[in-house]
């Protein structure tokens, strides 16, 4: 009895707040103001979020009726105290109007300067090892790409095939003079959802200035499964509202400036995603998907992939490589995947990266109108089968300049929840490399904002159907197929520079 008797008025009390817009946006107003302080960077957190609406609302239904009241008082009083009373508004309706727009500002306003983080490299402690290459400080078109090959080439990585040996070229070199390039970006979602355009148009114009001429073909890919995406409808080349330091640059009007006078296109895989169709060697040469129908025991994928016709009249599947009608041959040598991932976090798997950027090849809408949904099977280790029994690429390269860290709030991710790191990493396993982007910068980043409950991202929690748990088991696809991977920092070397070096 007596306990209730002092819990009542606090239950009417809070009974009264909840009824109460006034208060709640009066004590919202105090709140962002107090808990911001001198760190605009926390308007970002999902309580300021919601803080600063409720304050919008405060100062438009409390604030702006109780002005125009005032105002009709003054009418009614004589010449002198009307000067001293509008003087008195105004300096109020000023410092009100500073305050609403540091609120706006602050809540809606993207981050200019980059977080500034340092990264430590190190050695493997044992072998085999995985080599993971880090450029700090870059924007995305200052070069950062070049400093990214020149660091591969010193520790052994070329990135030019050539038959004359240097430090960026060599036999063992990555791209040759006249392979076909497909670059897996992300293009689901618009502003900083999808890939850096600044960043693709470096890693192009690199390509054509291969030391022995480029005389190949480069095409920019990806399948936004025609769902779900920005626009409700999949992905998109032509976004208005981009990844880079020019909002408007799209991965379309990327491709333009190069394909006029080189073989640069695009070829978005959302317009064939629903049409199943054989190989060409079957006598179809239709683009569309190609489906495995043996379900796989392990990870429960339909594997499937692409085949196309580029705008060039080169002819490809994904898999098997480079048909040539004439000869009715195919050459898989010559096509080349490089995959890269903007580095974001997943509502439903984590961490959207490397191994989780091969959803952008499969056939989700095909897969699961056969009874076996690719999206499904990301939990299982799906994207890890997916990469060894189609095309593994041949270098990953993650986007890091503007990171979506908050915990499960991607893959969406606009440009007011974006951080910007200026970090771009690369390595030829794509596990390694998701389980150091993973560690050393969504974490490290999510760490410094407040975000609070990091497991989500976390590539050591091992709970089942977490993000560490399936990128295991991702791996555990790709060493079976007999590819070097690991998510032992005993088993990496990380190599960090810095264009500021």
């Amino acid at each position: 009895m007596v306990f209730r008797l002092l819990v009542e008025p606090f239950r009417r009390c809070l009974a009264y707040l909840e009824r109460s817009i006034f208060l709640i946006g009066l004590l919202s107003l105090l709140w962002f103001l107090f808990r911001t302080g001198t760190k605009p960077t926390r308007a970002a957190y999902p309580c300021q979020r919601v803080a600063a609406a409720n304050s919008y609302i405060w100062l438009t239904v409390y604030m702006l009726p109780f002005l125009h009241a005032v105002s009709q008082k003054i009418l009614s009083i004589n010449l002198s105290r009307r000067k001293i009373l509008v003087l008195f508004i105004l300096a109020t309706i000023s410092v009100g109007s500073v305050i609403s727009w540091r609120l706006h500002e602050m809540w809606s306003k993207p981050e200019r300067e980059a977080l500034g983080l340092t990264f430590e490299g190190w050695t493997a402690n044992f072998q085999p090892s995985s080599d993971i290459l880090v450029v700090n400080g870059t924007r995305g078109g200052d070069g950062g790409i070049i400093e990214l090959i020149n660091l591969m080439g010193k520790h052994g990585l070329r990135f030019y095939k050539s038959q004359e040996v240097g430090e960026n070229k060599g036999p063992d070199g990555l791209i040759a003079r006249d392979d076909v390039v497909l670059i897996k970006v992300n293009s689901q979602w618009d502003e900083r959802g999808g890939t850096n355009t600044d960043l693709l148009k470096e890693l192009i114009q690199a390509i054509l200035d291969h030391p022995d001429g480029f005389v190949g073909e480069i095409v920019v890919v990806d399948n936004g499964q025609a769902q779900y995406g920005s626009a409700g409808n999949g992905g998109s080349f032509s976004w208005s509202r981009s990844n880079a330091e020019d909002p408007s640059q799209s991965v379309e009007k990327v491709v333009s400036i190069f394909s006029d006078s080189h073989k640069v296109s695009a070829y978005l895989w959302d317009a064939i995603t629903t049409k199943q169709v054989k190989e060409y060697k079957d006598g179809d040469m239709e683009d569309g998907y190609v489906i495995n129908m043996t379900v796989n025991p392990r990870t429960e994928i339909m594997i499937s992939y692409p085949k196309f016709k580029t705008k060039f009249g080169t002819y490809i599947s994904f898999k098997t490589g480079i048909w040539t009608p004439e000869t009715q041959t195919y050459n898989s040598e010559r096509l080349k995947v490089i995959n890269m991932p903007v580095l974001k976090t997943h509502s439903t798997y984590g961490v959207t990266a490397c191994v989780k950027h091969y959803m952008g090849v499969v056939s989700d809408k095909l897969t699961r109108n056969l009874g076996s949904r690719a999206h499904n099977t990301v939990g299982l280790g799906g994207m890890g089968t997916e990469m060894v029994e189609t095309r593994f690429p041949v270098l990953n390269i993650i986007d890091a300049i503007w990171v979506n860290a908050v915990p499960k709030r991607g893959p969406r991710t606009p440009y007011n929840v974006a951080t910007r790191v200026n970090v771009i990493a690369a390595s030829v396993d794509p596990v390694a490399l998701d389980y150091w982007a993973a560690k050393c910068i969504l974490m490290k980043v999510a760490e410094l904002k407040g975000y609070g409950d990091l497991s989500s991202m976390d590539p050591d929690n091992t709970n089942s159907g977490s993000f560490g748990n399936w990128l295991r088991l991702s791996m555990n696809e790709i060493m079976l197929a007999g590819y070097q991977s690991t998510m032992d920092e005993d088993h990496m070397n990380v190599y960090v520079t810095s264009l500021s070096s």
